[in-house]
Parts: C-alpha cells; sequence; structure tokens
C-alpha cells in the first residue's frame, strides 16, 4: 500500500472516531496512566468537568495516529481535545478554557 493511501486511510479512522464519540482525547498514556504531563494535564481537566465517558486514543500504542492526529488537526503536539467531532486543542488550551470557564459550557451543551 502506498503512503497517501496509508495517509488517507488514518484520517479516516481519525475522523471516524472524532464523530463516533461526543469526546474524544487523543492523549500518550491511557487516562488511568497517563505517559506526559500534558497528557495528564488534559485527564485532570475532563475529569475534573464531570467528563466520565470520554474515549481516549493512547497514540503511543499507534505511530500512524501519533502522526496522523498531527496531520489531521494541523496541530503539532498530543495531547488534542475533540469535542462533537470538532477540534479544540492541546493541553494549554484546554487550561485556559478551563479557567475561563469556556470548555464547561461546551461540554455541557
Amino acid at each position: 500500500m502506498s503512503s497517501a493511501n496509508q495517509s488517507t486511510d488514518v484520517q479516516q479512522r481519525i475522523k471516524g472516531q472524532v464523530t463516533a464519540h461526543p469526546v474524544v482525547l487523543y492523549m500518550k498514556g491511557n487516562p488511568q496512566f497517563p505517559q506526559c504531563g500534558f497528557s495528564a494535564n488534559a485527564v485532570g481537566i475532563l475529569n475534573a468537568l464531570g467528563v466520565q465517558d470520554f474515549f481516549a486514543v493512547d497514540v503511543l500504542q499507534d505511530p500512524e495516529i501519533r502522526q496522523g492526529i498531527k496531520e489531521y488537526a494541523n496541530w503539532p503536539t498530543i495531547p488534542q481535545l475533540y469535542i462533537k467531532g470538532e477540534f479544540i486543542g492541546g493541553s494549554d488550551i484546554m487550561t485556559e478554557m478551563y479557567q475561563s470557564g469556556e470548555l464547561k459550557n461546551m461540554l455541557a451543551s
């Protein structure tokens, strides 16, 4: 399979994940054992907002997704949060939106 086809397949998988679940977090590790501080922060924010059933994708387990998600959102870093299929941002943006109450409002709607 050519790399162009692989890239298209990965983009389709990502699109499927972010549209099939209301809240998706691409992270390093999993919600129980985050593998980096930024992922731990992102999980902490979602937990603080009472989001129990978000869909987490461990990019360390899937190199294609790890690279593909950066291309999908045109965002170079992990974690990445999606709400209702829309890219929200990484750990720093999540922190700002959490502190302002904007993230809580997005999750409530």
